[in-house]
């Protein structure tokens, strides 16, 4: 506690100094353009990796990154997406993954869950990444098994917010993106998932797609 509390005094002292100007506009409001969704882990953050201000990103965090399904539970998730996206209107989603994710290597080795019982539970949230998994990937081992089923969690967890209602329709209106990255901590380097060759790529090579509103069938006769 001591660190924390040393570390308050010093943001008082210095960053906030620099940033009242800002405190002082975000007292009125905030209005972030990005909803990020990713880890717990405490080695992954958001606004460092990102160099973001405060009100630049509004920030989702569990274990896993996982999206349940709309429906499947009633809880933070569901209240922070739609507020994100209904009520702030935010204009991009990303679910960021990260490398070495505790909770998707529970996901694979139930076993390894035995003694927490609520973090069994809850990946269970991810069920289809581990049929994924297992039955495409039945080739890996190790650590490169864990590396490809942290990426198709995101990517599952990416479908499975199509499903909340308001994420639907900001997309039908073309108003809002989704992004799937995975942060590799040890290395500093994201990697985005590009649909058209359908792989993950440097963020530097990957150009995300403009947003294109869906036609309703009137509209294409």
């Amino acid at each position: 506690m001591q660190k924390l509390i040393s570390g308050l005094h010093k943001f008082r002292k210095t960053q906030f100094r620099d940033l009242q100007g800002l405190f002082a506009q975000l007292a009125h409001g905030q209005k972030p353009e990005t909803l990020f969704i990713t880890c717990s882990d405490s080695r992954i953050d958001p606004n460092l990796l990102t160099q973001s201000q405060p009100g630049d990103l509004f920030i989702l965090r569990n274990a896993g990154n996982i999206v349940p399904p709309f429906g499947a539970i009633r809880g933070g998730e569901e209240a922070t997406i739609e507020f994100a996206v209904a009520g702030l209107g935010v204009k991009d989603v990303i679910v960021c993954g990260h490398s070495h994710c505790g909770a998707v290597n529970g996901l694979l080795h139930p076993e390894y869950l035995k003694k927490l019982p609520c973090v069994a539970e809850w990946v269970k949230h991810a069920e289809a990444t581990r049929r994924i998994v297992s039955e495409s990937y039945d080739h890996l081992k190790g650590t490169e098994l864990l590396d490809a089923a942290i990426e198709e969690n995101v990517l599952v967890q990416l479908e499975n917010l199509r499903t909340h209602p308001s994420v639907a329709a900001a997309i039908r209106r073309g108003k809002l993106k989704l992004h799937a990255w995975v942060y590799e901590f040890e290395t500093g380097e994201v990697f985005a998932y590009d649909p058209g060759p359908g792989q993950f790529a440097p963020l530097a090579a990957y150009k995300p797609p403009a947003p294109r509103p869906m036609r309703l069938p009137s509209e294409n006769i």
